[in-house]
C-alpha cells in the first residue's frame, strides 16, 4: 500500500499523484471518466481535482460538467468519504471572481454538483485583485466553520498577495491556505520557483503543481517530425522548438531507461522530489493512460537523477 502524504497544516493526507479532473466532460466521455476514476482509486489513489469552469472552454459546455460526473461517479461506487476532493471558484463566467457573495453561491454550486455536503479541498481558482483578501479568507472561513469546506487553498496568485492571505489569517485566527496549485514542471519552473516556492515553504503550505507534464509534452510522445493526435498538441508541441525541452527530453531518456519506467513518470518523479511538493496533477483521458501516471508511487529517482533533470531544465 502507498503511503499517503500530508497536505500541508491540514488533516488530510492524499496519494502522490493528483488526477486531473479537466478531461472529465471534455476529451474523455462520462463512461471512460468512470473507468478513469476507477482505474485511479484501485491503484491507491485518492485525490481528483476539478474546478467548477471546467470545460467552459470547450464549445458547448457550461462548465460544471467535471463536477457532476465525479458527483454522479462517486454516488454510483458509494465512496464519498474514501475520495479527497478538490475543486476550486471564482474562474467561472457566471459565477466569476471572488466576492463574498459570489464564493458563497459558487461552493454550493459546486456542492450540489458533486452531490455531496462537504468539499474537501477548495481553491480560490484566479485571484481576484478587486477583492481585499480578508472578504473572501472571511467568507470561506465561515464556510470552513459550517462544514461545508475542510480546507483551503491558492491557485494562480502573487507571491505578494499569498503572502498577505497567510497574514490576514495568521492575524485574525481563521482559517489559512494550506495547500498552492501553481503551474510547475521541466520545462516550466520560471512560475514557481523563487518568491512563490519560499512563503509556500516558510508557511507550510503543500504544492500541487498543475501541468505536470506540460500538456502531454513531458509523456515523451512529442519528438521533431511526430504529429500528436490530442486537443492540447498545439500547446505541448510548442517546447520541442527550445532548447530546454529538447535537453530535457535526452536527461528523461537516459534516466527511464535506468529505470525502465515511463518518460512520464520521471517527469512527475522530478516534480514529486522538489521541495514544498506533495502531489502533482496529471489528466488521463484513458484507462490505458493512467499507469504511468500512478507508477509515480513506486519510483524513487536518485539524487544524482534528481540534479541530471534539474541541470537539463535549468
Amino acid at each position: 500500500m502507498t503511503s499517503l502524504r500530508p497536505l500541508g497544516a491540514s488533516d488530510i493526507e492524499v496519494f502522490p499523484l493528483t488526477l486531473g479532473g479537466n478531461v472529465f466532460g471534455w476529451t474523455a466521455d462520462r463512461d471512460t471518466s468512470f473507468a478513469v476514476l476507477d482505474g485511479y482509486t484501485q491503484a491507491g489513489g485518492n485525490f481528483v481535482d476539478t474546478a467548477d469552469a471546467y470545460s467552459q472552454w470547450a464549445p458547448g459546455n457550461e462548465g460544471g460538467v467535471s463536477e457532476r460526473i465525479i458527483g454522479e461517479w462517486m454516488k454510483a461506487r458509494g465512496n464519498r468519504s474514501d475520495v479527497v476532493v478538490a475543486t476550486k471558484g471564482g474562474a467561472l463566467s457566471t459565477r466569476k471572481g471572488l466576492r463574498a457573495d459570489t464564493v458563497k453561491a459558487a461552493v454550493e454550486d459546486s456542492l450540489r454538483r458533486l452531490q455531496s455536503d462537504y468539499i474537501d479541498l477548495y481553491y480560490t481558482h484566479y485571484d481576484d485583485e478587486s477583492v481585499e483578501v480578508g472578504e473572501f479568507l472571511t467568507v470561506l472561513d465561515e464556510l470552513v466553520g459550517a462544514g461545508k469546506i475542510r480546507a483551503i487553498a491558492a491557485s494562480n496568485i502573487s507571491p505578494e498577495r499569498l503572502q498577505e492571505a497567510l497574514d490576514f489569517s495568521d492575524r485574525e485566527g481563521i482559517a489559512k491556505y494550506v495547500a498552492l496549485q501553481p503551474q510547475y514542471n521541466l520545462v516550466s519552473r520560471d512560475t514557481y520557483e523563487g518568491r512563490l516556492q519560499d512563503i509556500a515553504g516558510r508557511g507550510g503550505l503543500a504544492a500541487v503543481p498543475y501541468y505536470g507534464l506540460a500538456a502531454g509534452f513531458l509523456t515523451g510522445k512529442y519528438r521533431p517530425g511526430t504529429t500528436v493526435d490530442s486537443a492540447r498538441a498545439q500547446g505541448a508541441g510548442k517546447h520541442l522548438e527550445t532548447e530546454r525541452g529538447r535537453k530535457v527530453l535526452v536527461a528523461l531518456d537516459e534516466v527511464a531507461e535506468a529505470h525502465g519506467a515511463e518518460i512520464a513518470t520521471v517527469a512527475l518523479a522530478w516534480l514529486a522530489a522538489r521541495p514544498t511538493v506533495v502531489a502533482p496533477i496529471a489528466s488521463a483521458r484513458t484507462p490505458e493512460q493512467l499507469k504511468a501516471l500512478v507508477a509515480l508511487a513506486d519510483l524513487t529517482l536518485t539524487q544524482g537523477e534528481v540534479d541530471k533533470l534539474t541541470a537539463a531544465s535549468a
